[in-house]
């Protein structure tokens, strides 16, 4: 309890965990489905788990150029075998008698009777005739019916971002069109009177007290990484009216709002206010550097439908840093994704020292060296947005350690976090 002239306990600070499972728990999937041609399926998040018709390969067939044989007729390691025929991938050969070979080449079907391939290198052609100089087991360099795939088999579960591989092999099956989920709908706005568009200064010098608005870019193109439809409603001035009627306009049509910027308490910092009054929301401070401020609520559509909105803080590096964390996973779980959706992390070696510790979760950007340990940016302020490019990634430091030279740390390279 406190007394008139107490001031009350801050709040504690959310854990990264805390935050992450608090958004990944309110995530609603979209649920339209939409037929994609293979072709143009890349980055989308397949919506119904598909299965093969076929076999793959759909018959026996060879793994490498070579003479097809019979294994019997070759147990002497210098068996001399009449080359009775020529098979090309594609071609289907006649029934391999005994006592002769067939010259086959890489993907061709193995013709009856044969029941190994001998790689050409262990092999003289003299004519017609050819000297096996191996003795072949039987099998050998054969691919079997269904090896890879049997007809049947599912071969892509639902809730699979599909990549380039995903799409091959969905190809391989005879799979030309893929029911995927729709693309999320995402808007974006920033505010703040100080911002300026790049091109936009007069005589292209900044009015004293302006920046340039590079969130603006980094953002955008976040979103495009992940496939969404941005729809980009620009700066917005610096009024709860103005920022309203924003808002209201990116409820409409959008699963999700974005804003970068004026997510603290101050005076002209009017998201919260404006969030409130359309819908709901919650201000987090989480223990993360940089970062730390968060916005997390819901926009009304209309009476039954809501779009989500997340309040960025405005620093550069803060920004970046706490989309590639929170904004990226919610994304992906919005999108239908049902794997995991944390970066994978590798322990490497700090080839520095970092001697003060801070109580928050850092995300320190760093890079790795020829010597396979990492290098850390000299300059860690949220602001300095060239720390971002320098590196190859974050290191995720604990709150409260120290880092000594030589010590293991988790690191998470960028590539992990833009897909």
């Amino acid at each position: 309890m406190t007394t008139a002239n107490e001031k009350p306990a801050p709040r504690p600070l959310l854990s990264v965990r805390e935050a992450l499972d608090t958004l990944l728990g309110a995530a609603r999937q979209v649920e339209e489905i939409e037929q994609v041609a293979t072709l143009d399926a890349n980055g989308r998040v397949l919506a119904r788990d598909q299965a093969s018709t076929i076999d793959v390969p759909s018959a026996d067939n060879t793994s490498m150029d070579g003479y097809a044989v019979r294994a019997a007729d070759c147990v002497n390691g210098g068996a001399v075998l009449r080359v009775a025929q020529r098979i090309a991938a594609g071609q289907v050969g006649a029934a391999l008698e005994p006592g002769t070979a067939a010259r086959i080449f890489t993907g061709a079907m193995i013709p009856a009777g044969a029941d190994a391939v001998v790689m050409q290198e262990q092999c003289e052609l003299t004519g017609e005739m050819v000297t096996i100089r191996h003795t072949p087991a039987s099998g050998e360099w054969i691919r079997r019916t269904g090896e890879d795939i049997a007809a049947g088999a599912t071969i892509l579960a639902a809730g699979t971002r599909l990549r380039s591989q995903e799409l091959g092999l969905a190809a391989s099956v005879g799979l030309a069109v893929l029911p995927v989920r729709r693309r999320l709908r995402v808007a974006v706005f920033f505010t703040g009177d100080e911002l300026t568009m790049p091109g936009e200064a007069p005589g292209g010098v900044l009015a004293p007290g302006a920046i340039y608005n590079s969130n603006r870019f980094t953002l955008r193109a976040l979103l495009e990484n992940f496939g969404c439809v941005v729809n980009d409603f620009g700066i917005v001035p610096d009024t709860l009216d103005a920022t309203r009627a924003t808002l209201r306009e990116a409820a409409r049509e959008n699963d999700l709002i974005i804003t970068s910027g004026g997510v603290s308490v101050g005076e002209e910092d009017h998201i919260k206010p404006a969030v409130e009054a359309e819908g709901r929301l919650n201000m987090w401070q989480i223990a993360v550097k940089p970062g730390k401020p968060l916005a997390f609520g819901e926009v009304r559509k209309d009476d039954a439908n809501t779009a989500f909105f997340l309040g960025l803080p405005g620093n550069p590096v803060s920004s970046f840093v706490t989309f590639l964390l929170f904004v990226r996973p919610f994304l992906l779980r919005l999108q239908g994704a049902t794997g995991p959706v944390e970066p994978r992390a590798w322990m490497l070696r700090a080839d520095f020292s970092l001697p003060k510790a801070d109580r928050r979760n850092e995300f320190l950007r760093a890079r790795v060296n020829a010597g396979g340990g990492l290098d850390l940016f000299p300059n860690q302020s949220s602001g300095v947005l060239t720390s971002t490019v320098w590196g190859d990634g974050l290191i995720d430091n604990p709150p409260g350690r120290i880092i000594n030279e030589g010590d293991i740390v988790r690191f998470i390279p960028f590539a992990e976090l833009q897909h």
